[in-house]
């Protein structure tokens, strides 16, 4: 009997866990496996493999029941999901239900969830934009948060791996704010948002209009191809899954690099609880387990622990972890676990009408758009609120339909429109300020379906936030202005914080223990052999998107564990 517990444990015991398999948990899983490290990866959703298991990606509109609209009764069903851009009939399978996972919104917040292989990184906007010294060294300048422990000379090597790997389509722009990658062949602009790039450039010497920066393979290179990814098909379907592997996501590329290495042990269907501390040893020694069809716990061991659950539950996971070192959560002697929560605001809407280059349209589709990097608070604090704002250009011609007629000539009028103006637009995406009132927390009475504590989430938008969309609608207004477009109309979408997936802070990296929770490696200050590299670790938001930050972040600590673990220290 003695012999089989020590098989029974030897065979749940591994090099390293990796929890999530998403945007960061992915990029974990490949360096860790391809340093030879025996790597057990847990996802608490249903499996997904790569073109099997993306039943939509090829339907056309008239193979959907309802033609790409959801019911009222399945949207009642998912009402938190259903404010998400990419949720539609051919995605829904890729978001969780509002059953799946309660939690207590003590102030109004959109908590989206992608339960299965590959996470949310099947349906995320792939925007990939580096972060600039502006953004790491924003919190010490500004005087909010807590000084971020690295700089951009310490990312740019990984930022350079990421983006080789992954594939991000780009130009090389010059611009001290929004730091140049490794790109392949950018996307072309429309006739009207070169023409907006150029007034622009007129009017100001800070402000820039670019194309886009995304994770699509416009011209795939070696590594790419040993991926097994092609070129990007400009489908624009891509949060039905891409069989052809034209964007990035795990599933695609990381996961599978990982499993070839034959380091990589993939279990699907199984909820973290906790994360083991064991007091004798000082670190942690493993997690445990729920398997969502039987619903027994099993505890699994690693040297080492990676958590990539995404920002909430990565925050959900260390509170649970809970012992007699650490009563408050794995790691959490100063409690700020859970608080200093941020997200992007994205209630900024300005859209306009633009009456020249009548003689061109856009030609096909593209899946991106163009680009406004952050100009306002950069080398001077400017305004009455701190940090800023970056936004989208979009352009394209509407099609006008001539409804006269009667019959053939009904139909002939139909089918061969006519095109109107430009129609033009740009959506904002706003850097909020983490405060100490920003909160997730455990409930203490209520549970989700595992039996674990619900998180409680208190986080909404501040006063900064309102004068940042207040100044987003007065300057675009004036560009818009300045370049001659016409019935120039303002929005405050009410999106609600979270609605768009970039959800940060909580186990934030910092200099100190006594402020921050993980070091510049991103381990626990208390407990060196769990590393946090998804947003739960974000000091601050910046105003780029974030998931080319997470990944490089992940690949250095990987990196870094590994050296360690070499090393003995770990």
């Amino acid at each position: 009997m003695a012999n089989l517990l020590i098989d029974s444990v030897k065979d749940r015991t591994y090099d390293a866990i990796v929890i999530g398999s998403g945007m960061s948990g992915g990029w974990a899983a490949k360096e860790l496996t391809e340093h030879g490290l025996h790597t057990l990866m847990l996802e608490r959703g249903r499996e997904v493999k790569h073109v099997t298991d993306y039943p939509t990606a090829v339907l056309n509109p008239w193979e959907f029941e309802h033609r790409g609209q959801v019911p009222l009764h399945i949207r009642q069903e998912y009402s938190i999901a259903s404010r998400n851009y990419a949720f539609h009939e051919e995605t829904m399978h890729f978001f969780a239900k509002d059953s799946e996972q309660p939690y207590v919104q003590e102030k109004p917040y959109d908590w989206m969830h992608g339960y299965q292989v590959g996470g949310r990184s099947l349906t995320w906007g792939r925007q990939t934009q580096r972060w600039s010294d502006f953004d790491f060294g924003g919190p010490a300048r500004d005087g909010f948060a807590v000084d971020w422990p690295i700089r951009y000379a310490d990312i740019a090597p990984w930022y350079s791996r990421v983006e080789k790997f992954v594939g991000i389509t780009g130009n090389k722009d010059g611009l001290a704010t929004l730091p140049d990658g490794e790109f392949l062949p950018p996307h072309e602009m429309s006739c009207a948002e070169t023409y907006f790039k150029k007034q622009v450039a007129a009017s100001y010497k800070d402000r820039h209009v670019i194309i886009g920066r995304a994770a699509h393979l416009t011209q795939p290179q070696p590594i790419h191809y040993q991926q097994g990814r092609a070129k990007c098909q400009h489908r624009t379907l891509c949060e039905r899954g891409c069989p052809y592997g034209g964007y990035y996501s795990s599933n695609a590329s990381t996961i599978p690099w990982a499993l070839r290495t034959g380091k990589l042990t993939l279990q699907s269907n199984s909820v973290v609880h906790s994360i083991i501390y064991d007091e004798h040893k000082n670190k942690a020694t493993g997690v445990r387990v729920i398997d969502t069809q039987t619903r027994q716990m099993t505890e699994y061991y690693a040297r080492i622990i990676f958590v990539n659950a995404s920002a909430l539950h990565t925050n959900l996971i260390l509170l649970n972890s809970t012992s007699n070192r650490f009563p408050n959560g794995l790691g959490n002697d100063n409690g700020l676990m859970g608080t200093h929560m941020a997200f992007h605001s994205y209630r900024g809407r300005v859209t306009a009408i633009y009456d020249g280059n009548l003689d061109s349209t856009t030609d096909g589709r593209r899946p991106n758009s163009s680009y406004i990097p952050r100009f306002r608070n950069v080398f001077k604090q400017e305004t009455d609120f701190l940090r800023g704002y970056a936004a989208t250009f979009y352009s394209s011609r509407a099609e006008l339909q001539n409804q006269d007629g009667i019959g053939a000539s009904l139909k002939q009028n139909l089918i061969n429109p006519t095109l109107g103006d430009w129609q033009v637009g740009s959506a904002m995406m706003a850097e909020t300020i983490p405060k100490a009132n920003s909160t997730v927390r455990l409930d203490s009475t209520l549970t989700d379906n595992w039996g674990i504590p619900q998180l409680r989430v208190s986080v909404g938008y501040d006063e900064n936030d309102e004068k940042i969309l207040k100044d987003f609608f007065e300057q675009f207004t004036e560009m818009y202005t300045k370049a001659g477009f016409k019935n120039i109309r303002t929005q405050d979408t009410g999106r609600l914080p979270g609605s768009e997936n970039h959800e940060m802070g909580g186990v934030r990296m910092g200099r100190e223990p006594k402020t921050s929770l993980l070091n510049s490696w991103n381990q626990l200050h208390h407990c060196k052999n769990v590393f946090v590299t998804d947003g739960a670790c974000m000091t601050s938001t910046s105003t780029q998107n974030p998931s080319l930050t997470y990944m490089a972040l992940t690949a250095r600590a990987a990196n870094y564990a590994v050296k360690q673990m070499k090393a003995l220290t770990l």
